[in-house]
């Protein structure tokens, strides 16, 4: 009998009592339909921007005076722009410069604005007053205002439109890690670790950091969909990727000029923008409910 009940399988409620948080986030995440659509969607930008070359039979900055301004037809899925490039290479290829503004001006934006939330969180008294300031004077010009102001400074290329974008979106997350820390930081487990004489910095670094890090994420993703709108807005502007390189901001600007004549230029990259923002914000939204903990 005894050797019955300790080998009977554990009840659902035990199962999920020793569930991994990881494992958990997971499993709400896969039940959210419009978090694995965007993630999907994701996925597929993502593979089309490392194969371009091989996904394409053309060349993205190629030009051919036979083809100018051409309907979509078998040979050219979307058409061609207004010196004959193929219209749907020169989408895929400009994936890659979106995307990449998206990723990397975030890292750049957390990079510089999490050690400065965390240090103003955690520490408070001058330098919370002295980041605090500085971040209110940040977030009091618009976003973009201040992400095209940096540009022109910096100078047009992608590289100078993502250090300007990843500027601009850092005093999100210094507010954010701020909030989080302090919030935090009066919890049991840190007061504990602090009662045992574990220095600042290990507390910070092991105690805080790891448990804010799913709002972070939630807001990384987020913030990535507005990064993406921004590149465009500066390639727009002639600030971003420069021609004949492709980019999707920069295929719009060309585009405006033919929108009567040949209004798949500009319905193509649009429509890209559109699907690759909202994925990321149904991405980011599915995020948000999977990694809150009051979510059951």
């Amino acid at each position: 009998m005894v050797d019955a009940i300790l080998s009977a399988p554990l009840p659902r409620a035990a199962d999920a009592a020793i569930e991994s948080p990881a494992r958990r986030a997971l499993r709400r995440l896969a039940r959210r339909r419009g978090a694995m659509l965007g993630l999907a969607v994701i996925v597929i930008f993502v593979l089309l921007a490392v194969a371009a070359p091989w996904v394409t039979p053309y060349d993205p900055i190629a030009q051919s005076w036979m083809t100018v301004r051409k309907a979509p037809s078998a040979v050219h899925w979307f058409g061609t722009d207004e010196v004959g490039r193929d219209v749907l290479t020169r989408v895929v290829f400009g994936a890659r410069a979106s995307l990449m503004a998206g990723v990397i001006s975030i890292a750049i934006a957390l990079t510089i604005g999490v050690p400065l939330g965390l240090v103003a969180g955690y520490l408070g008294g001058f330098l919370d007053a002295l980041i605090g300031r500085l971040t209110d004077a940040m977030l009091a010009c618009p976003f973009l205002i201040l992400a095209i102001a940096l540009a022109a400074f910096l100078g047009p290329s992608l590289g100078n439109a993502m250090i300007a974008i990843g500027i601009t979106a850092t005093p999100i997350f210094v507010r954010l890690t701020r909030g989080q820390v302090m919030a935090v930081k009066v919890e049991d487990y840190v007061e504990a670790a602090r009662a045992v004489g574990n220095p600042r910095w290990r507390i910070a670094l092991v105690h805080i950091l790891p448990n804010i890090l799913p709002a972070l994420l939630v807001q990384a993703t987020l913030s990535i969909a507005a990064a993406i709108i921004a590149e465009a807005a500066l390639s727009f502007l002639g600030l971003g990727q420069q021609p004949p390189a492709p980019s999707w901001g920069s295929m719009l600007n060309a585009a405006q000029r033919f929108l009567v004549n040949a209004p798949w230029m500009a319905i193509w990259p649009g429509l890209a923008i559109f699907v690759t923002v909202l994925s990321f914000n149904l991405l980011g939204d599915g995020l948000r409910d999977a990694l809150d903990p009051r979510e059951r």
